[in-house]
């Protein structure tokens, strides 16, 4: 009897035991799935953002822009004898050349064409020169040497860098800041640190000014690529983005 009991106790806990295992094991596949469903998402979104911004980015450079200077030469075939007219017209094409300037500025930041004929340094290199040409904020760039970025990942690379930029100069008011791309050994290192101002990195994210390293932590989603802040209040900000080696 007491064997009989023995070996019941023990089938029964055998049989939980199965049940707990495959509980278990159900609920990792489920959050696999749900986890690969999530980043299959955010990967069609960012490519549906992408191909938006390269129409909307041909749109105004093939559209808007030849249509502008079209306006500015019939413009300057308007002949006129008053002085106060001449200098009406004169004021109206230079605000046709700030247009014109400032739509090809805006579709460059939106597809940086340069980026199928060069690769990534150069293009980095262009877009700071665009920048300094604007603001104060000093921007060093370097790559190590030896360094190589697979085509397929450079526009995400541009676009955290973009966004870095972006941040650095809207928020920070740091006066320098730099940025490295190392190769090494277990990877590819993107690296920016500023001497800003800092910031609370729990508030950052739980308010509207999250929505720059959201879009930082999605694209280093899609590249398998961990995202590292390092921050503090009046102490600047120094970002760490790892890619694999594929």
């Amino acid at each position: 009897m007491a064997d009989k009991i023995f070996y019941t106790v023990i089938i029964t806990a055998l049989l939980i035991a199965i049940v707990i295992v495959f509980f278990v094991v159900s609920v990792i596949r489920y959050n696999k799935k749900y986890m690969q469903l999530q980043k299959d998402r955010v990967q069609a979104q960012i490519m549906i953002q992408e191909l938006e911004r390269k129409r909307i980015a041909n749109d105004l450079h093939d559209s808007l822009g030849p249509m502008l200077s079209t306006v500015k030469l019939y413009m300057h075939s308007i002949s006129v004898s008053d002085d106060t007219d001449k200098e009406s017209l004169d004021k109206a094409s230079s605000f046709i050349d700030e247009t014109i300037k400032n739509l090809r500025e805006i579709s460059y930041n939106l597809l940086p064409s340069s980026l199928a004929r060069n690769d990534l340094a150069m293009v980095v290199k262009e877009y700071i020169s665009r920048i300094a040409s604007r603001h104060p904020l000093k921007i060093d760039f370097e790559t190590t040497k030896n360094t190589v970025i697979p085509k397929e990942i450079e526009i995400h690379l541009f676009r955290v860098i973009q966004e870095i930029v972006h941040n650095t100069l809207k928020h920070s008011g740091a006066a320098n800041l730099k940025l490295v791309i190392a190769q090494q050994p277990d990877g590819l290192f993107l690296i920016s640190e500023d001497n800003g101002n800092g910031f609370n990195l729990d508030n950052i994210r739980n308010g509207s000014g999250g929505l720059g390293l959201k879009s930082i932590e999605n694209r280093c989603e899609m590249l398998n690529a961990t995202f590292k802040i390092i921050t503090a209040k009046n102490q600047g900000c120094k970002i760490i983005i790892k890619v694999p080696n594929s």
